[in-house]
């Protein structure tokens, strides 16, 4: 193809404005502004592979925080259970059943404190 001749801005089409715009565009995607730009470019993949790790590292985290929030509901659970076998345990009734089959007896009369007499030394 020739190459396109010089025509002043206010004569141009609208396509060959529009032309004009992706030449320039193109001109900036060059090998030279790549080169020139290479620091910044290299600071902007750091920045997105630091965003990937933080990424995948956050929903590690998120995974562990669910196990040990599922086996906290776990141990909650085993206490609540174990508090009320204490509870049930105590009882006066379920004391003096499990008396029981060792052969011993509730007192029928009310505890009283035997005193050593201290007169005898």
């Amino acid at each position: 193809m020739a190459k396109q001749e010089k025509i002043p801005q206010a004569q141009l089409t609208p396509a060959q404005h529009v032309r004009n715009d992706w030449g320039r565009l193109l001109d900036k995607i060059s090998y030279k502004a790549v080169v020139s730009n290479l620091p910044y470019l290299a600071f902007a993949s750091l920045l997105c592979v630091f965003y990937i790790s933080n990424n995948h590292h956050a929903l590690e985290m998120q995974r562990v925080l669910n196990n040990e929030n599922k086996t906290l509901k776990e141990l909650r659970w085993k206490y609540m259970d174990m508090k009320v076998q204490l509870l049930n345990a105590k009882m006066e009734s379920q004391v003096i059943r499990t008396a029981g089959i060792y052969g011993l007896k509730p007192l029928m009369l009310p505890a009283y404190k035997v005193d050593a007499d201290t007169s005898l030394k």
